[in-house]
């Protein structure tokens, strides 16, 4: 088996426009979650969100892209251009043949869905625009990454709901590890912040009003995120070969199913998919200094991630530093494990651990080291990324200090 690398990363999310201003956002423990400004928001009892501020597709993308790009793909391919720019890879020959992409999303085109929905129920119009298909398909994004880059390999889209971007990445670690691909582009995006993404979310009840706030006892519920985080796997001999910079290394993972709930996570399910990536990984559960939990800020969700980590890790987990960024950046449901990666590897290359902030009060079913609300020093060598879907489906990533 080869080992995998990770050479370049690429991010959009409501912390920042790139890595370094996501990073530096983690380390500030800053909020990106704030009031949402999109059309008919004033109907919506949720009006708050992780939205990206600032962003200009018209100042990125032509005329003739902005037809084919939704607001997904667009995050995407900024995304993958500073992950492939980090990278210094450019695929040619035998490198573009066997080089592919393969991302995470839940929801694909929502923002696309829902302008054309409207464009035809509530503005009575007959028509609509001939790529109104493949700008909202969920494999939109892959596809234009592919193109864009001259990759020629497997190239498609993984959609597991919130476990998207970690069953992605899991897929293209896989490939590159097994000798098929010398490497891939990965990770995940997601853009469900329109008046129709959120309405429907509202209905499940599981969204705070105010505020994320995982593993504190006064949690309420999650808040929506948007962006994408797009990484680089690789081939560490060929890496190494190339004189890259290699971020970390990708060292396991393993998924499972619950099979037993559509919404109501299992803490055995979430158990089973740990301790089949530290297996896989080769890691002892006493090696692990960090996890990015999937903590969404949910009662359910997070009492029964720490349940399952308590499981897996035994006394050592009273030593484990957990944290959720999604306390910043807001849950990016399908592309939300490709941004909280970004966490891990600040752990293991800068020493620096993302902290839980939005913290008030401590839950006796969430006793673990949440890291709450302030950032901490700390030398990790191995962290694991955590992401455990409605559906049942989990996805957990295992990643090494190089």
């Amino acid at each position: 088996m080869n080992r995998v690398v990770i050479t370049g990363a690429g991010t959009i999310n409501a912390l920042g426009h790139s890595v370094p201003e996501t990073l530096a956002a983690m380390r500030e423990g800053r909020c990106g979650i704030g009031d949402l400004e999109f059309r008919d928001v004033e109907r919506l009892s949720i009006r708050i969100g992780g939205q990206v501020r600032g962003f200009e597709a018209e100042g990125r993308f032509n005329r003739q892209q902005m037809s084919l790009y939704d607001r997904f793909t667009q995050f995407t391919l900024t995304a993958a251009k500073e992950a492939i720019s980090q990278s210094g890879l450019e695929f040619h020959g035998d490198l573009s043949a066997r080089s592919g992409v393969v991302l995470g999303t839940a929801g694909g085109g929502v923002s696309t869905w829902d302008d054309n929905y409207r464009s035809v129920y509530e503005d009575g119009k007959n028509r609509v625009h001939p790529f109104v298909v493949p700008k909202l398909m969920n494999n939109a994004a892959a596809s234009h990454v592919s193109m864009q880059y001259n990759l020629k390999g497997p190239s498609f889209t993984v959609s597991t709901a919130c476990a998207s971007s970690n069953h992605a990445m899991a897929q293209a670690f896989a490939m590159v590890r097994s000798g098929m691909a010398p490497a891939m582009i990965t990770g995940g995006s997601e853009s469900m912040l329109c008046f129709g993404g959120v309405k429907a979310w509202e209905g499940l009840r599981v969204m705070s009003r105010d505020a994320c706030r995982p593993f504190s006892l006064g949690r309420n519920g999650m808040v929506q995120g948007e962006g994408a985080g797009i990484f680089v796997f690789e081939d560490y001999e060929h890496a190494r070969a190339r004189g890259a910079d290699i971020l970390a290394e990708v060292a396991g993972f393993a998924m499972s199913s619950d099979a037993s709930d559509i919404v109501m996570p299992s803490k055995q399910g979430a158990a089973r998919a740990m301790a089949g990536a530290l297996s896989d990984a080769r890691v002892a559960p006493s090696e692990v200094g960090y996890i990015n939990a999937h903590g969404t800020g949910t009662a359910a969700n997070d009492k029964t991630e720490c349940a399952a980590v308590a499981d897996v890790f035994g006394p050592h987990a009273d030593k484990l530093m957990i944290s959720s960024t999604k306390s910043m950046h807001g849950h990016l449901i399908g592309g939300t494990g490709a941004v909280e990666l970004l966490a891990c590897i600040m752990a293991l290359r800068d020493g620096v651990i993302a902290p839980t902030i939005g913290y008030e009060e401590s839950d006796p079913e969430c006793a673990l080291d949440v890291v709450p609300n302030v950032a901490r020093n700390a030398q990790v060598e191995v962290a694991v990324s955590n992401a455990f879907a409605f559906g049942g489906l989990n996805a957990v990533l295992v990643l090494r200090k190089v």
